[in-house]
């Protein structure tokens, strides 16, 4: 017991201090979705604002027009997009579902660091210590959940600085739920990776997998709004109740969605971790030295 909390232990701090050592890691994790931020939240969310609209372009210069107060139908227009939104203007809506997609991007970074210590020989390393194998991987999975974790929480700070609809009360539940999802996902990257010798491969079929389970979780669009056979889809994706969950603890958004709560969400999720941390720990178990 005492090797394998060893381990388990040696193996998060080797991949927080990885983290620690890697700016360019930290950097690339960060950027990408605050390029998402910038060119989706500004460009949509003048968009989805009423202040962007002309009335005239929507009651046109008839005689009925003349009665019509410009105002009124600003007034009308917004509280329809606070409506698809869930009470938050875009960028809000935006930046919350932000701060899942960090943790769920860096999630996969794990399955690259396996490939990679595969190349340089650290992992044969760990295939024969005399600790357990599955406190190693599981020290892999939690350390690197604690970083996307972090980096998420990063986002989230950052976001304060640009909306003033988060609920700085709401982050450490938040990142309770966004712990929760990187450890299913990471545990999925291990997994995959572990059948893969190259990066390339890899990095396709991780691709492959992020781009549709990105765009039907609710990040950039509600759930609401897709077609009926993408909202399927969206249910029985785990990132949608990160979105869900971390959406509702930040901004108070909710669904409309009748099974949809945070309790539901949360319960979902840990299903999810739980069942491909399992799968990761015995893909590890079965891993061999020449793999």
């Amino acid at each position: 017991m005492r090797r394998e909390l060893d381990a388990l232990i040696a193996l998060i701090y080797r991949q927080l201090k990885r983290w620690a050592i890697s700016r360019s890691r930290l950097i690339s994790t960060i950027i990408q979705p605050l390029l998402w931020i910038i060119f989706l939240g500004i460009g949509f969310g003048t968009v989805f604002s009423a202040q962007s609209i002309e009335p005239s372009n929507l009651i046109g210069n008839s005689t009925v027009a003349r009665y019509i107060d410009p105002t009124v139908v600003k007034s009308l227009i917004s509280r329809y997009f606070k409506a698809v939104f869930g009470g938050i203007d875009y960028m809000t809506f935006l930046i919350t579902g932000m701060a899942s997609m960090t943790a769920f991007i860096g999630s996969f970074i794990s399955g690259i660091s396996v490939i990679w210590d595969k190349q340089f020989g650290f992992l044969k390393e760990t295939l024969v210590a005399p600790a357990s194998r599955k406190a190693v991987i599981l020290g892999r999975v939690i350390g690197d959940s604690i970083i996307n974790t972090v980096q998420s929480l990063i986002i989230i700070l950052l976001a304060l600085l640009v909306s003033n609809q988060i609920n700085p009360w709401g982050i450490p539940v938040a990142l309770l739920y966004i712990f929760i999802m990187s450890l299913g996902f990471t545990s999925l990257g291990v997994a995959i990776s572990l059948k893969f010798s190259s990066m390339e491969g890899f990095q396709m079929i991780v691709n492959i997998l992020t781009m549709p389970l990105m765009f039907m979780s609710g990040v950039f669009y509600p759930i609401n709004t897709m077609p009926d056979w993408m909202k399927i889809i969206a249910f029985m994706n785990p990132l949608t109740y990160c979105v869900y969950g971390t959406r509702y603890w930040l901004a108070g958004v909710r669904s409309n969605i009748e099974f949809m709560n945070p309790a539901t969400s949360l319960a979902i999720l840990t299903l999810f971790s739980g069942i491909f941390t399992i799968i990761a720990m015995f893909l590890f178990e079965k891993a061999t030295i020449e793999e």
